[in-house]
């Protein structure tokens, strides 16, 4: 099967290389492509969304045209509107749309085709347009996320995504303005959310819009579309993992439902893709503790994973829409094993693992007269985790659970001034429980515990353009108050970037802002040591408010495509607990307060010619801890950091084959060794110096290639093929230490992905 699957995929990608002969002359381009030249010629720059200009081909203009006549061409050939602005400003909107010019792309391609960055530092995914990255081969959210300078993930989980040195926890989700606790399928390697019908997806960094809260690193931004086509359309798809479907129904001329769900069949049919993953998430689980003393007679396990989620939108009249979106997604193992122990006595140990979100929400939009607009909106959020241990030798029963359950509800409102001004403000409300339960028998032992905290916030912001449009600027608050813990917080954002020439551009961003819940971990073995950790909320006791504070300086340099961008920051976060940072050492136990600190440096190099496009990262960082007890209150490096972080892609596109390959390499993660001579009356660990041993650098190469084409009239399909670690590097991303029974210490390492091949293939219509 494994040799089998080699073959499948080596052939796809060398046999895919045949459409590299066939010439470009006299042929059609897509209106990008005519864009991007008119831009040289004419010393102009075109701002668009990328689906405005999506699917669109059109033969080159001739040379000899002015620019005026150009346009008109145009105008005449798409169907859009191409509107002067300034002197050197030209924005491209559907013939239906009004311009909006507060929110412009000042860079389109930003790593490759449908990821743009705006003048607001945000950074914009179209999944729709999503061109290609190395080793994907459908267009995961999270994964790409994790292509930006500044962002990682150390442990290769889309669950732990690292943003400028901060934990996942500290990451703000939102899905339909949903608040997700559950971003990954396969207990964190897979992203739970369907890209397929998702229309705007927004990451930042810094700088973060007001309108958004209780989140102390990045901020994700899903939705879907949200605009009525009239049109009927739908999709199905594979890989080696799973099967998809989603679907665009027009109910009547103001109503449209849109459909998605996902399922696994890993637990029918096993591939290599699999087995690799499996092999990543449970090797060092508690679950295969038992083999390294007994004999393994039998194993049975069961996995799976789906999601489904729903979108109806209503245009109840011109000015007045009602969207309601739902969410559904899951997670279950059984794991069964049956072990023959030293005394060849036969135990069985039974064990499941459930974690599962649901989500749900209902916005109303109106827009009255003056360009006033108006929405309110209702969500709820929930998450629960739950494991199972039934131990029939021991005749003990461990039940673990942790649930999240979030009510919200949110009143925005803004004004559009002239096409260079625009006010936005609003109120929110939520209220977070958290309850955790654990419940063990012989001994009996029964834990309950549940907090609920209640936020209220307003907030308002308000966003500029110069007469020249050559300033940008956004300026905001958000005034938070958190009712268990008494605390009223004032968070300033902004966002400033100035276009210094036509080829340059300044940026500045800063952000204050907070966050009442984070995720902890009591035990490494807890949930089995899949999912250890818990959420957990803020208190007056042992869990403070977390809060950050963030500045950055960058400077762009774009022509010819050619991007140069450097960014410099700063960035500060208080209030974390010792618990929150799953510390393996010492400290593991060690119940302290603290905080870490990041300065960095964001460097990207994209370079565009021909068919080919290739972009090298690299950030610089450090970040330390400083907590009131641990280490005597000297600072010491964070347990997720990694120094030195570059990645490099080289894509080729030719008509509707695609092909990339990718690099990934960073500097070791910091660990604690145990000290050379250790106390042997001391039944504990003694330990060096915390996080002053690193790990063997990170390398990893990666392939993919899709090819696009037409099955039938009105039926397209697409296929690809990738290879994850395709050198099968023995990457090491975490290590620590325990005692066996005799007291003596084990070194345990935590390995990457090991050589994982995948293959999709897809049909729209």
């Amino acid at each position: 099967m494994n040799k089998l699957l080699h073959r499948i995929v080596l052939l796809l990608l060398i046999s895919t290389f045949s459409n590299l002969a066939h010439s470009q002359k006299e042929e059609p381009q897509q209106l990008v492509q005519i864009l991007e030249i008119l831009e040289k010629r004419y010393e102009v720059k075109f701002s668009f969304e990328t689906k405005t200009v999506l699917n669109i081909e059109l033969y080159p203009l001739k040379e000899d045209l002015s620019l005026e006549e150009a346009l008109d061409k145009l105008k005449a050939i798409t169907n859009l509107n191409f509107e002067v602005l300034s002197r050197r400003f030209i924005a491209i909107t559907p013939s239906d749309k009004i311009v909006h010019r507060l929110e412009e792309v000042v860079v389109n391609n930003y790593l490759s085709r449908g990821i743009s960055k705006t003048n607001n530092g945000t950074i914009t995914v179209d999944a729709n347009a999503f061109d290609i990255l190395p080793g994907l081969i459908e267009p995961d959210v999270l994964q790409i996320v994790q292509n930006l300078p500044g962002v990682t993930s150390v442990d290769e989980r889309i669950s732990n995504i690292n943003v400028r040195g901060g934990t996942n926890d500290q990451n703000l989700i939102l899905y339909e303005g949903i608040r997700m606790y559950q971003s990954g399928h396969f207990f964190g390697l897979i992203s739970a959310f369907n890209p397929y019908l998702s229309d705007d997806i927004r990451i930042s960094k810094n700088g973060t819009s007001a309108l958004y809260g209780n989140g102390v690193s990045g901020t994700i931004s899903i939705k879907n579309v949200d605009d009525l086509d009239q049109k009927f359309s739908a999709g199905l798809g594979s890989n080696l993992l799973s099967v998809d479907g989603y679907a665009k129904v027009p109910l009547s001329k103001k109503t449209e439902l849109q459909l998605s769900a996902r399922r696994s069949f890993t637990d029918v049919l096993v591939s290599e893709t699999y087995d690799a993953y499996f092999d990543r998430i449970f090797r060092d689980s508690e679950l295969n503790t038992a083999n390294d003393v007994n004999t393994l007679l039998a194993l049975d396990e069961r996995f799976l994973f789906y999601d489904v989620n729903a979108k109806f939108l209503y245009d109840i009249n011109d000015s007045s829409k009602l969207r309601i979106s739902l969410l559904n997604i899951y997670n279950n193992l059984d794991y069964n094993q049956v072990f023959a122990n030293s005394d060849n006595n036969i135990q069985e140990t039974r064990s499941s693992l459930n974690q599962v979100s649901y989500g749900a929400s209902a916005t109303y939009s109106k827009t009255f007269k003056n360009d006033i607009h108006t929405s309110a909106q209702v969500y709820y959020s929930h998450y629960d985790l739950d494991a199972q241990n039934n131990d029939v030798t021991n005749s003990q029963l461990l039940i673990q659970e942790n649930k999240v359950e979030d009510y919200g509800l949110r009143f925005d409102v803004k004004k559009i001034i002239d096409n260079d001004i625009e006010v936005r403000g609003g109120y929110q409300f939520n209220e977070v429980g958290v309850t955790n339960f654990e419940d063990v028998s012989n001994p009996n032992f029964t834990s309950l515990v549940k907090e609920i905290v209640r936020t209220h916030a307003i907030f308002g912001e308000t966003e500029r353009y110069s007469k020249s449009h050559n300033t940008y600027i956004r300026l905001g608050a958000r005034i938070s108050y958190f009712e268990k813990l008494k605390e009223l917080v004032l968070e300033p954002r902004f966002a400033f970037n100035q276009k210094i020439s036509d080829h340059v551009r300044l940026e500045v961003l800063g952000e204050l802002k907070s966050q009442t819940i984070s995720q902890v971990i009591d035990l490494q073995q807890d949930f089995f040591g899949i999912e250890k950790r818990r959420w957990q909320l803020s208190n007056l006791e042992n869990v403070p408010l977390v809060k950050s504070q963030q500045i950055s300086l960058g400077l762009s340099y774009n022509q010819n495509n050619l991007l140069v961008s450097l960014e410099g920051y700063y960035k500060n976060v208080e209030g974390i607990t010792a618990q929150s940072q799953g510390f393996q050492n010492q400290f593991q136990f060690v119940n302290d307060k603290g905080s870490y600190t990041v300065t960095g440096l964001d460097f990207l190099i994209n370079k565009r010619f021909n068919n080919f496009s290739t972009w090298l990262s690299y950030t610089l960082s450090n970040n330390d801890y400083t907590f009131d007890v641990i280490n005597e209150g000297n600072s010491f490096p964070n347990s997720v950091d990694l120094t030195h972080v570059a990645n490099a892609s080289l894509t080729y596109s030719l008509k509707n084959f695609k092909i990339g390959l990718g690099l990934n390499w960073h500097s070791g993660r910091a660990y604690t060794k145990p000290l050379n001579t250790q106390d042997n009356s001391n039944s504990a660990i003694e330990y060096q110096s915390p996080n002053s041993s690193r790990l063997s650098d990170y390398f990893r190469a990666d392939l993919s290639a899709i090819y696009k084409f037409q099955l039938s009239k009105g039926i397209k399909a697409e296929a690809g093929a990738s290879v994850w670690n395709m050198l099968n590097q023995n990457n090491i991303i975490n290590r620590y230490y325990t005692l066996d029974s005799d007291n003596d210490i084990v070194e345990v390492d935590n390995r990457s992905l090991k050589f994982t091949p995948n293959l999709s293939f897809r049909v729209n219509f």
